[in-house]
């Protein structure tokens, strides 16, 4: 065996553990083994000889990656959206992302879109992976007691989000607002209704933060005008119908603390005659 075959071999002991903690850092499988395997070719050009402790190591190196990855998320975010199409991201694996979704809670991965990277990576890390908070520290490069605050606030949210079942009725009445706001161009509107960090994803990619998805709904007038209440999959949102009626594009929304997280962007073809739309 020869000493690549030996790193590889050790490597892969460690990758289910890598895979799950950059699957819970950026809920995408793409874009998970994009991150472990990052960390595959850090191993290989490094003196592993060097290394005390490889699981620490790699667990580190991973979470530099994922981090460096949403906070790239974000910085495309902060652009202005002059359609509303997010910035491009990894290819979405929607069968994969469902099983993700299965395996640590699909309610988890809604909140978990709504922190910061920072507070993303130490709470993952340490709450659901035990990283004490001196080595997520110097993942964040933050203080140990720094560390613990961002972690302290990201529990704090997890653990305040509000149930996806909460009253129709309500969620009917935030999804009415939006459009409004969209159908006007109303700015504020729309920021009364968009948590502070909510995701939006679409075919395209992510876009993050109320700022950038208020921008982007802005510029949703023209099909907010048409566009309906719906249940996609259950989900409380809104479609936008063609000409002849049929679902042109549907917009599936996640609610925390009555306001819009998380949405869900559908406009291929293929996937829309998938979904199960209902009148709301």
């Amino acid at each position: 065996m020869t000493d690549n075959d030996f790193l590889a071999e050790r490597f892969e002991a460690h990758r289910g553990r890598l895979r799950a903690v950059a699957h819970r850092m950026l809920g995408s499988t793409a874009e998970a083994e994009d991150a472990v395997q990052e960390a595959w070719f850090r191993l290989s050009r490094s003196d592993d000889r060097q290394v005390e402790n490889l699981g620490g190591w790699l667990t580190t190196v991973v979470g530099r990656v994922c981090l460096d990855m949403l906070r790239s998320r974000r910085s495309r975010a902060e652009q202005p959206l002059d359609t509303w199409h997010p910035a491009p991201s990894a290819a979405p694996d929607p069968a994969q992302d469902a099983l993700l979704a299965d395996s640590v809670g699909a309610a988890l991965l809604v909140v978990l879109d709504t922190l910061t990277p920072a507070e993303r990576l130490a709470f993952v890390l340490h709450d659901l992976f035990a990283v004490p908070f001196e080595e997520v520290a110097g993942v964040l490069g933050r203080s140990p007691a720094a560390t613990r605050q961002l972690a302290s606030r990201a529990r704090r949210r997890v653990r305040g989000a509000e149930a996806p079942d909460a009253g129709l009725t309500r969620r009917r009445d935030v999804v009415d607002a939006f459009l409004a706001a969209a159908r006007d161009g109303d700015f504020d509107g729309l920021l009364a209704v968009l948590d502070p960090d909510v995701v939006a994803r679409s075919e395209a990619g992510v876009t993050t933060g109320a700022a950038a998805v208020a921008a982007g709904a802005t510029h949703f007038a023209h099909l907010a005008g048409v566009a309906r209440p719906a249940l996609i999959d259950g989900s409380t949102g809104l479609v936008v119908p063609d000409a002849d009626g049929r679902p042109e594009r549907a917009l599936a929304f996640t609610f925390v603390r009555d306001r819009i997280a998380v949405i869900e962007i559908v406009a291929d073809p293929v996937r829309l005659a998938a979904l199960a739309v209902e009148p709301l």
